[in-house]
């Protein structure tokens, strides 16, 4: 921490340097940061501390040295354990480079595991809205070993598979209806010596799409 010190338009400043494991290599983490600790301050205060970069600084005017130092102190605290601060959606969608319909579909899914949720009221507002944060750890853990191109690849390939199911399945209603047959499929599972004559049906039986 830096002692507080006099520039030449006679203001008081500090500044701390947010270390990386609080910011995550994101300037929308490094600016939530600065947001939360904000939030804790009095109102009159809170534009005292600003942030550039992940550099967080206090200045206020000659002359306020008893306020400046007790707010000095209170940012400290503050900043002690910062980079254990739950991730909020914004934020994890900047760190890991991923849009808001990705992060949706992953923790619907389970492969980007909730750490709780927080509810906050909308500034001037009376509604309030509740989200789901993320552990910041588990977000370091898959920043670094790079799993997101892993899930998009899974997700195109699962979607390749759905469209090819449902080509099959529109191929075999079509070709029920020009066989005389109704457009329902049986629920029991047919036996290809009762289809001998139904076109694709071998390719349908294979792929096991009625399993």
């Amino acid at each position: 921490m830096l002692t507080p010190k006099k520039n030449d338009a006679a203001e008081l400043i500090e500044a701390w340097t947010l270390p990386p494991a609080a910011t995550l290599g994101s300037f929308i983490r490094s600016k939530g940061i600065l947001l939360e600790i904000r939030a804790r301050l009095p109102f009159a205060l809170r534009k005292s501390l600003d942030i550039s970069g992940r550099v967080l600084t206090l200045t206020m005017p000659e002359g306020s040295e008893d306020k400046f130092r007790a707010t000095s102190d209170f940012v400290a605290k503050s900043l002690d354990g910062i980079e254990n601060l739950p991730v909020i959606p914004r934020e994890i969608e900047d760190i890991l480079t991923i849009s808001t319909t990705e992060r949706h579909r992953w923790l619907n899914d389970g492969r980007l595991p909730s750490a709780g949720t927080r509810t906050v009221k909308l500034r001037g507002r009376a509604r309030k809205i509740t989200f789901h944060v993320f552990d910041p750890r588990l977000v370091e853990d898959l920043l670094d070993r790079g799993v997101v191109e892993d899930w998009r690849e899974e997700d195109a390939a699962t979607a390749a598979e759905n469209r090819r199911r449902a080509a099959w399945k529109a191929k075999l209603t079509r070709s029920l209806k020009k066989g005389g047959k109704t457009s329902s499929v049986s629920k029991n599972r047919p036996d290809e010596d009762n289809n001998p004559d139904l076109p694709g049906w071998e390719e349908f039986r294979r792929d096991g799409l009625l399993r």
